[in-house]
């Protein structure tokens, strides 16, 4: 009986192994529901500098599946090539403890504001600095409207989190790990009134507002790894 239990856990962890998705690759299913990757895992193609150049040596590396930042002086944001209106993005990071960083999507230049997006907050809740505020907690629409707490689950430096986000029309989820922490709907009330306490009150046209963007990975001084960058048109 032992023997027995012990060969079926075995073939349960072969099992795993076999099925497990290898990192930045797409199922079948996938493929088939229109998901597109935006990061090959082995280069920066279909990167760019938010100057449109390409991704320079020493600010970001490519190393095992993963593209990371590196903490010297030719750093900087990054862009998809492509711009993005309707869409549903998939992201895995890990970070290191204290770390700020973020995602942005709607990346564009504001006729007053120069390069902004809307960013997804990726924070070291504990340990990092930016921490005061609820709107700049990991998951937060940064500075405007911040995640609800109570259904936030988020894995320590060190390990991975997936973050999502869902734009259709005017409306925007945040997701982290499988689980909707935020809503919102671009140019109501609510979230008027919030860009208007923000940092961004001032661009034209209004924070957000705009019909499409650049995906963008925020090069802020931490130490970061991205990894499972996914697209899907809806």
């Amino acid at each position: 009986m032992r023997k027995l239990i012990n060969l079926s856990i075995t073939l349960f962890l072969i099992t795993i192994v076999l099925f497990s998705q290898t990192p930045n690759t797409l199922t079948q299913k996938e493929k088939n529901e229109g998901w597109i990757l935006l990061f090959d895992g082995v280069s920066t193609n279909g990167w760019t500098t938010t100057r449109g150049q390409p991704v320079p040596p020493g600010g970001w590396e490519v190393i095992n599946g993963c593209i990371n930042t590196v903490i010297r002086d030719k750093g900087g944001d990054i862009i998809t090539e492509n711009e993005y209106s309707d869409f549903e993005l998939s992201v895995d990071f890990n970070i290191t403890p204290g770390c700020n960083s973020g995602v942005k999507y709607f990346f564009t230049t504001y006729e007053n504001g120069g390069n902004l997006g809307c960013e997804y907050q990726i924070l070291d809740d504990i340990l990092g600095e930016d921490k005061k505020q609820a709107n700049h907690l990991c998951g937060s629409f940064y500075d405007v409207l911040p995640p609800d707490e109570s259904k936030k689950k988020v894995n320590p430096p060190g390990e991975w989190n997936t973050l999502g986000v869902v734009a259709k029309g005017k409306s925007v989820e945040h997701w982290l790990n499988g689980v909707k922490i935020l809503e919102f709907i671009r140019g109501d009330k609510v979230y008027t009134d919030a860009v208007a306490l923000s940092k961004f009150s001032k661009t034209v046209p209004a924070f957000g507002m705009v019909e499409k963007g650049h995906v963008l990975l925020q090069y802020h001084g931490g130490l970061v790894s991205f990894r499972n960058i996914k697209i899907k048109i809806i």
